[in-house]
């Protein structure tokens, strides 16, 4: 698994965290061993541009997701075919912010938009209640089951 981490920001990122993060979310969703993903940390200018240019809305947003080659999740007896998932772009000052608010740290937001992204990329969706709910829910799950492996070493 080939996870390429950028800071193009001031603001400090354990980018290993990140990786294994990455890496975590590819086993658990059964992907190729192969599999290439990107997560670029941008500051607010930058993510304004990405944002207006994609998706025609005003002022920076937390994350996007900008999928390659529309790979989904696999099985334990099927995994998914080898390929570059994509691209992650996440904003700490944003993120930071809306840490603030959840009552939770910056680095967890972070994370949790890095899952929250990586399943985008995998085709999950959160516009119909129903699909919410999966992806919630799934991305609850293995942000939890991460952060619980980690505190056990």
């Amino acid at each position: 698994m080939t996870i390429e981490i950028r800071n193009e920001t001031t603001a400090v990122v354990d980018e290993k965290e990140f990786v294994e993060l990455s890496r975590f979310v590819f086993e658990a969703m059964h992907l190729n061993p192969a599999t290439e993903m990107s997560i670029l940390f941008v500051d607010e200018d930058a993510m304004e541009k990405l944002h207006v240019q994609w998706l025609d809305l005003p002022g920076p947003t937390d994350v996007m997701s900008f999928p390659m080659d529309e790979l989904i999740p696999g099985t334990p007896q099927q995994p998914a075919p080898e390929g570059l998932l994509g691209d992650v772009v996440l904003c700490p000052s944003v993120a930071t912010k809306q840490a603030a608010e959840a009552g939770h740290s910056a680095v967890e937001e972070m994370l949790l938009l890095t899952v929250h992204s990586i399943l985008h990329l995998l085709g999950y969706d959160h516009m119909e209640e129903d699909e919410r709910t999966e992806m919630f829910d799934l991305q609850r799950q293995l942000l939890l089951t991460f952060l619980a492996s980690r505190s056990e070493h």
